[in-house]
């Protein structure tokens, strides 16, 4: 947790704050130990982000207010440039004046430069003005530095600001959204305005004053270019603004490959990040490598851009670089041609301002490229900011107690697309008591879930009235689940309160969960509740709305995914106990929930078909006696079971997933170190970048082969440049007196000479170090992310998504865009700085003396800040704003004092020059010197600079070879070992030791720990007798701890047990998702552990627990391979009893909807220029992210088409019913039995009308086979424990729950 200790820049006197020595205590902290976020002081006054957004929203309000009085309010680009400017006009005023000082004291120099030449010649124009000239020099040098350090430093600052109160902003919006505006936005398309446009407006800070700043130092240089050469520098200018003109066409490429290249990049990540939300289902249908070439194909769009910008950009280089060259050669040409004399301090004056006219020039396109991209950003997110809200007026909310009823609705009519001709529910008139339970039961699709979203005010009112009365809480269907400790997930914010947070723990039945746990509650849940089973996800969500003591309670069927006795226990402890005086609406498809009920409410095609009293319905309405005789016809396969009170109350609900069970016992003899989490910390390097991370990286690309001819390209270009200058200042006279060594032709020619070959080395490096860029990106973006792809599934559980798209996004940026450029410059810098160091010494050996102790304190220095700012670049991945804002100011604290020690090299060969005696040293050579001179502090602060920055990316390259090493999971396919093609024919399963001399599953393991295994010699082989043992990482428990038994070919076989007892994690054993630690499993006689996953998983079909859809259409969610003709496909649609939901499309299989929204074409792959050229109209798909606008039932059977089109030997389903009525759940088992009639077919279901027609029935308990036999066989034992379930089942469907608690 970040310390609350104010931010030393407020309280900063003036000097430290001139000198930046207010971050000098976090630097020394960072050089004596490794900086954490604790360590980081939080920011104060308006660089703290809650303080800004205030003065920003505040602004931005009070301006749309102004302009729009009295119509619909809406946020255009102009009121966020106002606000901006507005929240940072104090930075942006400050900044102006640096830039300001900056601009004058950088032209003192050059100006100078020819007055020094004229003094060193003998000319004297008044006493001590060497002197004079050298203090010149060196003030202006001093305002230099100062500027250009607190003018980098406020930019930042102002950047961090601006994004930060844009990114505030943009999320507060993303809470308020419309669901009709949330179906207009995909997750990636908010995190592109988070991470890309709000990014764009910070970094355009850096680009704020340029427009006016080029002006000025064109002015300024053209003055001091007149002084000099006279009339020629109109060819000077001229050859400037030929110069810009040049530039533009190339900026206009580099735009347009840049943009397609986000465009293509938008594209890879979005789909990168749907596989990565759903990397289970991939692995389970063996279709992640199918998935990992659409990658790869984005990656090669993306790859072709990338090429071409990297190219153009060395291009740009080169123009860069060549420029003062261009230009002086252009003047000095002109001089010869109208007679302007060349003198070698004139020319020495202009090649320095030339020089300083070099970046400008050469930023100007870029400046203006930023403008558009800023205002284009700006654009989305103004476009963003005017999406429709919720409408506060769906709900009228009234405070708690302030009427009898809890809710009202009249005359509702309700839809999610207003425009649309229907409406989703329609003459809704409802009345709801405080106090009272109200039950809502329908068929798949027939409105339950958006009645509950509804009373939410997510759905658009047409009509009517909706009165809420008091708070609501929520439990939707799917459990959502934070990443973070299970007391934070509880808790959600509120403050701890024992009393009633145990109160809550007893009645989810949690406290046996937390005994267990190493950890307790502050155990941390995986991504997505990914270390939970289904029904802990279920109770932990329903903890966190019973702690919030809210007056109305809505449950949109969270018991479908627990045990039948799990969930009687939650319904009678949590709704007829804890909330016995609260409101409670409840969508549920158990029919035994439904006698409790105050009211019930039968949907059928978002009409309330029947409400009133379960009796009174049941003798009234034929829809709602269709719903409970399903039900009934389900129940009629089981024999009514007798059995004790008391042995029901013995199995109270218990819990054997990974990280939630294991006995400490078996935990302790696998792992003698202290417990660990499933999800860990990110691993975070520490301390100094090995070398070897660039080795790595240098010798990728052609075993670094091009590395020598970079940098000998660079050494020959320097040399050439220096000569170059050389040669003007020795062939060139002191003054109009003296007589040139060379003609002017001569003088011309050679100088162009060496500027041709310069321009050709700077070319050949430029190139070289592109193809360097280019190749070394794409080789490490392969490699990376064909190790994820290939990563255990344990990999995933244990690391959230968003650590993975940190590499695969940002990391991969650096690495394609930057880290060879910051590898090359700093290496160009140390060149050009070793060169100007010898040209120095050669002219002044005295300036070596110095510069040797100089050097060494300018190294200490770089030594002592970068722990510091190594660690904040580090933890810039943790939280943005406070370590940016301590790394700039660090960054700034070392530039400062490395220009200082520079200034003081130059002034001291100043002084060393004008100490000579006159005619000692060639005054145009000395000249040369202070020319060199002038730019020297800037080269030694660019070498440590590029070190530092160096140091801090190639972090990016760091992190993306850790995930270059990750183990990878067994061979896709093992050649010597692949099964027959028919294989498997039988379909026979089993599950058998390792190790045959076992001979008897009590001896296996102490007794204490496992149940007796009830086996039959016609069910169960004898000659299998052993274990199975499954744990989900080397130092978590077990979680399946003894399995043995048989799934008989071609039969059908169920799985049960209570929730958490390990039924999903022995499917996931089945399909290699976790590898057993010991024991294997056999399928027709082959052990599976020896063949290749991709010959297994294609042999098997599943439905899982969580039904997966991806976005895009029909088609591709059913047949993702695109294996199957539209006959199959309609057929199997009409199998699971959908293809009259997808023929009422438009398109049908390929359906597409279309909105007048503004931000698909990423996921359509419509080009950038269509989206802005028609904006009226963008194509939407019929499946949005996560199958979102799909109902959970129909998403359960769009997984079952699945399976109906690849018709497997093999089949299993993990609650494939779970979500569906219980009529649906009939006419799913009648398919199955239909179609699977000679398959083996593996079921897990809570409902135990799936499994009691079963061949074969394998109770779990706590990950151990306690029961393995047939239904019949194991209902004749009552005191058996599938007995007991089929009894809690039974006894709750046929009693009224509440006559159960009495």
């Amino acid at each position: 947790m970040q310390t609350e200790t104010m931010s030393p820049f407020v309280k900063a006197g003036f000097f430290s704050t001139l000198t930046f020595s207010w971050v000098g205590s976090l630097i020394t902290k960072g050089y004596k130990q490794t900086l954490d976020l604790k360590d980081i002081p939080r920011l104060s006054g308006k660089d703290d982000v809650y303080e800004s957004s205030v003065i920003f929203s505040n602004y931005l309000e009070s301006a749309v207010n102004a302009q729009h009085q009295g119509k619909d309010k809406k946020v255009t680009t102009i009121h966020l440039v106002k606000s901006l400017i507005f929240t940072t006009r104090a930075d942006i005023l400050w900044t102006a004046l640096f830039c300001l000082l900056y601009a004058l004291s950088s032209f003192v120099g050059p100006y100078l430069i020819n007055n020094f030449v004229q003094y060193l010649n003998g000319k004297r124009n008044f006493k001590h003005e060497g002197w004079v000239l050298v203090s010149g020099f060196f003030v202006a040098k001093i305002v230099e530095c100062v500027a250009q350090r607190h003018r980098f430093f406020r930019l930042q600052v102002l950047g961090v600001r601006a994004k930060s109160v844009l990114m505030e902003r943009i999320y507060r919006k993303g809470l308020t959204l419309s669901c009709r505006s949330k179906q207009g936005q995909t997750s990636g398309e908010m995190i592109n305005l988070f991470a890309v446009d709000a990014d764009r407006v910070g970094e355009f800070s850096w680009y704020l004053h340029d427009p006016w700043m080029v002006i000025l130092q064109v002015g300024i240089a053209m003055l001091i270019l007149y002084k000099s050469l006279g009339l020629a520098s109109i060819a000077s200018f001229i050859a400037t603004v030929i110069v810009m003109l040049a530039n533009y066409p190339l900026s206009t490429f580099i735009k347009r490959y840049q943009k397609r290249f986000m465009q293509s990049k938008d594209m890879r990540m979005k789909a990168t990040s749907e596989i990565l939300k759903n990397v289970r289902i991939l692995k389970l249908q063996a279709w992640e490598m199918k998935f990992l070439s659409k990658i790869f194909e984005l990656r090669k769009t993306e790859s072709k851009w990338l090429r071409r910008f990297l190219y153009t950009m060395a291009l740009t280089t080169v123009i860069f670089f060549i420029t003062p060259t261009f230009v002086s050669v252009i003047s000095f040409a002109t001089c010869i041609l109208i007679g302007v004399p060349l003198e070698s301090g004139k020319i020495l004056s202009a090649l320095a301002t030339l020089k300083i006219l070099q970046e400008p020039i050469y930023s100007l396109p870029d400046t203006v490229s930023m403008i558009i991209q800023t205002k284009v950003s700006l654009d989305r997110i103004a476009s963003f900011l005017c999406l429709d809200d919720v409408d506060p007026d769906t709900v009228e909310k009234l405070p708690s107690g302030e009427s009898e009823m809890a809710v009202v609705v009249e005359d509702g009519n309700f839809s999610w697309d207003p425009s649309a001709p229907g409406t989703s529910l329609k003459d809704i008139n409802l009345k709801v008591q405080i106090g009272m339970n109200v039950a809502v039961c329908g068929t798949v699709g027939s409105g339950k879930s958006t009645l509950i979203s509804c009373l939410l005010g997510e759905v658009p009112k047409i009509s009517g009235i909706l009165r809420l009365n008091g708070s609501t809480a929520y439990v939707p269907q799917s459990p959502w689940i934070q990443s973070g400790t299970i007391v934070d997930n509880i808790l959600f914010g509120s403050k701890m309160d024992e009393g009633r947070y145990d109160s809550v723990l007893e009645s989810c039945a949690l406290k046996k969960d937390f005994e267990i746990l190493p950890f307790g509650d502050l155990t941390v849940i995986g991504e997505r509740g990914i270390n939970l089973s289904g029904g802990q996800k279920q109770r932990i969500q329903i903890a966190r709305a019973l702690y919030q003591d809210a007056d109305i309670y809505l449950f949109d069927d969270p018991f479908s995914a627990v045990d039948a006795h799990t969930g009687s226990h939650l319904f009678k402890e949590c709704l007829l106990r804890l909330l016995q005086s609260k409101t409670v609406i409840y969508v549920t498809h158990q029919v035994e929930f439904l006698p409790a009920a105050d009211l019930i409410l039968v949907m059928k095609d978002g009409m309330i078909l029947q409400a009133g009293k379960y009796n009174d319905i049941l003798a009234t309405g034929t829809d709602f006696i269709e719903l409970v005789g399903a039900h009934e016809q389900a129940l009629s396969t089981i024999d009514p079971i007798t059995i004790n009170e008391s042995d029901l109350e013995s199995h109270e609900p218990h819990s054997s997933r990974f990280s939630l069970d294991g006995e400490m016992n078996d935990e302790k003899s696998i792992n003698p170190h202290v417990p660990r989490q499933l999800v860990e910390e990110e691993e975070r390097e520490k301390g100094r970048v090995g070398i070897s991370v660039y080795m790595k990286y240098i010798t990728l690309t052609y075993k670094g082969a091009l590395v020598p001819f970079i940098l000998l390209s660079q050494v020959l270009f320097v040399v050439l440049q220096i000569l170059g200058n050389y040669w003007l200042a020795w062939a060139t006279p002191a003054s109009s007196k003296s007589h040139p060594p060379v003609n002017a032709k001569t003088l011309l020619r050679v100088y162009v000479y060496l500027a041709i070959g310069s321009a050709a080395c700077v070319l050949a490096r430029s190139t070289f170090l592109a193809t360097v860029s280019y190749k070394t990106a794409t080789l490490l973006f392969n490699k990376m992310h064909s190790c994820i792809f290939r990563a255990p599934m344990s990999f995933f559980d244990a690391t959230p998504s968003g650590r993975i798209l940190n590499r695969v996004s940002s990391d991969q940026s650096v690495m394609d865009i930057i880290i060879a450029n910051q590898i090359g410059f700093f290496a160009f810098s140390l060149i050009q700085l070793v060169a100007t160091i010898v040209l120095m010494s050669q002219v002044a050996w005295e300036v070596f003396v110095i510069f040797v102790p100089v050097t060494a304190i300018s190294l200490w220095y770089q030594q002592y800040y970068i722990p510091s700012a190594r660690e904040l670049s580090r933890l810039i991945g943790v939280t943005k704003a406070p370590p940016k804002f301590y790394g700039t100011a660090v960054m700034q604290w070392l530039c400062l004092r490395l220009d200082l020690l520079s200034s003081v090299i130059f002034i001291c060969s100043l002084i060393v020059l004008i100490s000579l005696p006159t005619g000692v040293i060639n005054p145009g050579i000395a000249g040369l010197v202070v020319s060199y001179g002038l730019s020297l502090n800037t080269i030694q602060s660019f070498v440590i600079k590029n070190l530092c920055n160096m140091e801090n990316r190639i972090i990016s390259v760091e992190r993306i070879l850790q995930y270059t090493s990750i183990t990878s999971e067994p061979p896709l396919v093992i050649e010597e070992n692949r099964p027959d093609k028919s294989w498997p024919s039988n379909g026979e399963v089993a599950i058998q030791d390792l190790e045959p001399k076992m001979k008897d599953v009590s001896c296996c393991v102490d007794t204490s720990y496992i149940a007796k295994v009830k086996c039959q010699s016609n069910i169960c082989s004898h000659n299998y007798r052993g274990y199975l043992q499954i744990r989900y990482a080397p130092h978590l428990p077990l979680v399946l701890k003894g399995i043995t038994c048989t799934f008989a070919g071609g039969k059908k076989s169920g799985i049960v047990g209570r929730t958490g007892s390990g039924k999903s994690t022995l499917i996931q054993a089945l399909f290699r998702i976790v590898e057993p630690s010991a024991g294997h499993i056999v399928i027709d006689g082959v052990n599976i552990s020896t063949i290749g996953l991709h010959d297994l998983r294609t042999s098997l079909s599943i439905i899982p627990q969580d039904p997966t859809m991806f976005q895009g259409t029909v088609r591709t969610n059913l047949d993702p391979l695109e294996e199957y003709t539209d006959h199959q496909i309609w057929e199997a649609l009409e199998k699971c009893q959908l293809a009259e939901e997808v023929r009422k499309k438009e398109g049908k299989l390929d359906s597409i909807g279309m909105f007048s929204k503004t931000f698909h074409f990423i996921a359509l792959q419509v080009p950038f220029d269509y989206y802005f050229s028609h904006k009226c109209y963008v194509y939407t798909i019929s499946v949005t992210e996560n199958g979102e606008n799909w109902s959970m039932g129909q998403r359960q059977l769009v997984c079952l088409g699945r399976v109906l089109l690849k018709k497997s030997k093999v089949l299993v389903l993990d609650e494939a019913t779970a979500s569906v009525d219980t009529a649906t759940d009939n006419l799913i088992q009648q398919t199955i039995r239909e179609h699977f009639y000679d398959s083996t077919v593996i079921i897990i279901a809570h409902r135990i009308t799936s499994v009691i027609d079963s061949h074969t029935v394998v109770l779990l308990n706590q990950g151990l086979v306690e029961e393995c036999d047939s239904p019949l066989h194991l209902l004749e034992d009552h005191s058996s424990g599938f007995a007991k379930l089929v009894a809690e089942y039974t006894s709750r469907s046929n009693a009224r729950v509440e006559d159960e608690e009495d």
